[in-house]
């Protein structure tokens, strides 16, 4: 059963151009948009290889938009940033090239940052190992690698126990 499309196809053109001149978008996102308004595989198609050759599309310009904001704004690790672009089915080439403009002392900086912030609202009867616990399960779920975690909960313990 197939739907009535929406547009023409230089009607749904200029759609996408729009969509791609206010943010960037990759070609994963844009084939589902086509989708929905029904345009079939062909013009679909057609119409990334002329986003590509306009340069509205860029899956590595994409990459490293996307890995920029997830990281300094909802201050996610590699790993989980990693994980959703590969949902995105962008390369792991893109991937790899976006994940190493992460500048190392930013990172750090950020999951101690985030890693003092939790730490700040676990009660005070704690033991040591369930704050570590809890701090790691939160960390990883931001997508951090456990070895920094750890390096990081060591971090942190230390300086704590310095300020006491």
């Amino acid at each position: 059963m197939k739907s009535e499309c929406k547009y023409s196809f230089l009607e749904a053109k200029a759609k996408l151009e729009a969509l791609c001149a206010y943010q960037e978008r990759c070609s994963f996102e844009l084939n589902q948009k086509m989708i929905l308004w029904g345009i079939d595989w062909e013009q679909r198609d057609q119409l990334l290889a002329d986003l590509i050759a306009s340069n509205f599309l860029n899956e590595e310009r994409f990459a490293s938009a996307y890995v920029s904001g997830k990281f300094r704004i909802k201050r996610w690790g590699r790993i989980k940033i990693t994980s959703q672009l590969k949902q995105k089915f962008i390369s792991t080439y893109s991937i790899n090239k976006a994940i190493k403009e992460i500048d190392l002392d930013e990172y750090w900086s950020t999951i101690c940052h985030l890693a003092n912030r939790k730490m700040l609202e676990f009660n005070v009867k704690l033991s040591d190992w369930d704050k570590k616990v809890k701090l790691t399960r939160y960390l990883q779920s931001k997508g951090y690698e456990a070895d920094i975690i750890s390096d990081c909960f060591d971090f942190i313990s230390k300086n704590n126990h310095l300020n006491k």
